[in-house]
């Protein structure tokens, strides 16, 4: 109940048309109780002598009208508001999501996240625009139906309802049921996702190693596990019907036996118990259909389960009460005994006790051995992480204290795995800042080296990259992110292992493409090509999550110590292209 609770408040601020399709579900109720009424008169009066055929004739089209326009009405008015409940909860639910710290997207799966959006959203907007109008139009006509079967005898109509009882107690355990069911299904759907997603991501590598019937294989299996959650579902649904038929055949043996004997003592006319009969078998439709709609609320509860959970899940980095603009950045960034461990304090520090300054302008390299911290050091700088210890500075304010908005809008960021979206190239570059003028992104392209690779392509600023900008080349992906960090033009930089995977051309096209988005910025550069690190003026050496050794290049070498050995490792492994 709390869960529909949550729900309806969705639905909250669209309660006139709630309430004009509550009026539409009471008309299509009356309705058609009064169809069944007008069968009285039908066999009582104009077939043995045509008395009050027009007036009868007239009475049927007037009621089949009101019924039929009630019927639209709720209908189209439910669905309405079923589509503008789901539509704000998608998209509060898509907010919150995108809302959330890095540590969120570490520990759920793309496939998870879209099925919540989609399959799960999907199933309350059945709910709200279709099974709630259905229970509360087919009960308005029960109602009415019974109304009916005690106007005209109110105790064969006890005889006839003495059966309903008996249906809401396996109703109810059916449908406590259906909802555990429901809600493996919808696990097995988010599986699908989850498979299909990554492998179509990842088709490249699949295709490269062979995996195709691996990962059909894999797609499949989570299929079949779908198909029987779904059938568990299909079998618990289909037992109630039959159930209904059986208890309505007996409501109708005992109609029979009672009116018959009624007819003959002379208290029932034959028209009364025609009408009688017709109300009780209309009944079935309406009893049978909601049935099937608490089936179907049950479905939409264990959705709005799932969805309730990510929306209460708060793992997002959040701006403190009072926290002030950050001033446009001008003097130092400092770390003051930065401590952070993955998960809270109780995890293992994958940072300890990290302290340094950078002043404005400069360019500090950070290098160390895979897993010492150097990705998660910089991550702290925009606060993807808070720190768990310690502070981060910019200009003697604890970025904690600022407003996330002005943090990140005076930092760039270009990281090895550059993320384009499928869109046009001047929508990629002018991401991170819109409404730029088509001449300041070509500026940021020229300055990029992205330009001229871009005035070859068909449509040039204007063509479509593909989905992760596949349908350009490595190193063309890296100069459109490049470009997009000029067009952006922050005042501090970070750069996480950016040339890494490129050819030596694009490198060369990229590191100069580098040198420009570096000019008068303060960078942190996570870097191994020792031509970048030699220009930086500050090394940290960091192992363990801690900073062992830090100062200049020639400095450090002079030392003898962990710079030194990285050096003498990357000599070892590359002569051609030394690395550090």
């Amino acid at each position: 109940m709390s869960v529909f609770l949550r729900l309806f408040e969705y639905a909250r601020p669209y309660r006139a048309r709630l309430v004009a399709a509550l009026g539409a579900m009471v008309q299509y109720g009356a309705a058609s109780a009064g169809v069944a009424a007008l069968i009285q008169p039908i066999f009582d009066e104009v077939l043995p002598s045509r008395q009050n055929l027009v007036p009868v004739a007239a009475a049927i089209l007037v009621v089949y009208l009101l019924k039929g326009i009630g019927a639209y009405l709720s209908g189209y008015l439910m669905t309405d508001v079923g589509q503008r409940v789901v539509r704000d909860l998608r998209n509060v639910l898509f907010r919150h999501i995108l809302g959330q710290s890095v540590a969120f997207f570490s520990v759920q799966t793309t496939g998870r996240l879209i099925s919540r959006i989609t399959n799960d959203v999907g199933q309350v907007q059945r709910a709200v625009s279709e099974t709630i109008g259905d229970l509360t139009r087919e009960s308005l006509s029960l109602v009415g139906f019974a109304a009916v079967l005690f106007y005209y005898d109110s105790r064969l109509a006890i005889v006839c309802l003495t059966g309903a009882p008996l249906v809401v107690y396996p109703l109810v355990r059916l449908g406590q049921r259906v909802r555990r069911t429901a809600r493996r299904s919808q696990e097995a759907l988010e599986q699908i996702s989850h498979v299909s997603a990554e492998a179509i991501a990842g088709h490249r590598i699949v295709k490269a190693f062979g995996a195709e019937e691996r990962e059909a294989g894999k797609f499949e299996r989570a299929s079949q596990h779908f198909y029987r959650t779904c059938m568990k579902v299909t079998g618990v649904l289909s037992a109630l019907p039959p159930l209904m038929e059986f208890i309505g055949g007996v409501a109708f043996v005992g109609a029979l036996v009672y009116g018959s004997r009624e007819i003959v003592a002379g208290r029932l006319s034959p028209g009364e118990f025609t009408a009688f009969m017709a109300a009780l078998f209309m009944m079935y439709a309406p009893a049978k259909r909601l049935s099937r709609v608490n089936a179907d609320l049950q479905q939409a509860m264990a959705a709005g389960e799932r969805i309730f959970e990510i929306l209460d899940s708060h793992n997002e980095v959040q701006d403190r009460p009072g926290a002030a603009e950050l001033p446009r950045f001008g003097h130092h960034i400092e770390f003051h005994d930065v401590r952070f461990a993955y998960g809270g304090t109780s995890g293992r520090a994958t940072l300890d006790g990290v302290s340094f300054v950078v002043r404005a302008g400069q360019m500090l390299a950070i290098v160390g051995r895979s897993g010492a911290g150097k990705t998660t050091l910089v991550n702290l700088i925009p606060r993807f992480y808070d720190v768990t210890g310690g502070s981060i500075g910019v200009d003697g304010r604890d970025i904690r204290d600022v407003t996330i908005a002005s943090l990140r809008s005076q930092i760039g960021i270009v990281t090895q795995e550059t993320v384009l979206f499928d869109d046009t190239i001047a929508a990629n570059i002018a991401y991170g800042r819109q409404g730029a003028t088509a001449e300041e992104i070509e500026a940021a392209a020229r300055a990029a080296h992205a330009h001229e690779f871009i005035a070859q392509l068909d449509r040039g600023y204007e063509a479509m990259i593909g989905e992760r900008g596949q349908r350009l080349s490595g190193g063309q992906r890296q100069r459109i992110a490049i470009a997009r960090a000029i067009l952006r033009d922050p005042p501090i930089l970070i750069l996480d292992e950016a040339t890494s995977s490129l050819d030596a051309e694009s490198e060369m096209l990229v590191q100069d493409a580098l040198s420009n988005l570096m000019r008068n910025r303060t960078s942190f550069v996570i870097a191994h090509r020792l031509s970048t690190v030699r220009r930086a003026d500050a090394i940290v050496v960091l192992a363990r999550g801690r900073i062992v050794e830090s100062g200049a290049h020639d400095e450090l070498m002079a030392r003898g110590g962990a710079y030194t050995k990285l050096h003498e490792l990357q000599l070892q492994e590359e002569p051609t292209e030394i690395e550090i």
